[in-house]
Parts: C-alpha cells; structure tokens; sequence
C-alpha cells in the first residue's frame, strides 16, 4: 500500500511540476482566448511566432505577424464571433503545446487548433487552424 502511495505521489508530484502542466498551458492560451473572444487581431498576433502558419478552412499559408493581423482581422469581419471556448489543451513528448477550441459564429462554427513552441522562454503560436465543423 505505501509503494501505490509513493508512485502516486511521485506522479501527481511530476504533473505539478512539469512545464506543460495544466497551469502552464492555461498560462499560455488564456490571453490568446481572450483575444480570440475580443475578436482583436492586433491582441491575438502578440502571441505569434515571427512568422506562422494559418490554416482557413484548408487553405494553409505563412504569414509575418503583421500579415497575420490582416488575414486575422478579415476573417473575424466575415464571421463574426457569438462565443470561443477552449475545449482541450495538452502538450507532445517533446514540449510542444497546443489547444483545441470552439468557434461559434451565427451560421457556423469552426473548431480551432493553436499549436505553440517554445521560443526564449516563452511559448508562442506557430500554427493557427480555422476549420469548419
């Protein structure tokens, strides 16, 4: 019984203390939600990496982050948001975090992917994917 303990302990332990934890993760995509949700562009791009990868409905392009900001602002104009939640966050083997999110909009909704690396110590979005339910 103390050895199931012990290793439980230890896991929750390593969870806590890892840097893709829960809190680490909430860390990173938080302020991106929130920007998603103020369906601010300008705010969204802070988080960007140099350049980034935007994917539209599969139409996949690399952008600067100020092309970024027009692609984003267009797309926010043409559909308007009614609500954005993240659904799912998690992290690869090798640190890579990401999350899943809903996109609402009045006639459809688009399930979002935000894919981040790290970069001098922060983690910043590589890969954004806007694609229709």
């Amino acid at each position: 019984m103390k050895k199931i303990t012990y290793l439980i302990s230890c896991f929750l332990l390593s969870f806590l203390l890892s840097p893709t934890s829960l809190a680490a993760q909430n860390e990173t995509f938080n302020p991106i939600k929130e920007a998603i949700k103020a369906s601010n562009a300008k705010e969204v791009v802070k988080y960007f990496n140099q350049s980034v990868d935007i994917n539209l409905e599969g139409a996949i392009n690399t952008h600067s982050k100020v092309q970024a900001e027009f692609v984003l602002r267009d797309f926010f104009k043409k559909h308007p948001l009614n609500d954005f939640t993240i659904v799912h966050t998690g992290a690869s083997k090798g640190g890579l975090q990401y999350a899943i999110g809903k996109y609402i909009c009045a006639s459809e909704n688009f399930i979002v992917t935000i894919r981040t690396r790290e970069v001098g110590g922060s983690f910043l979005v590589n890969e954004i994917s806007f694609i229709k339910e």
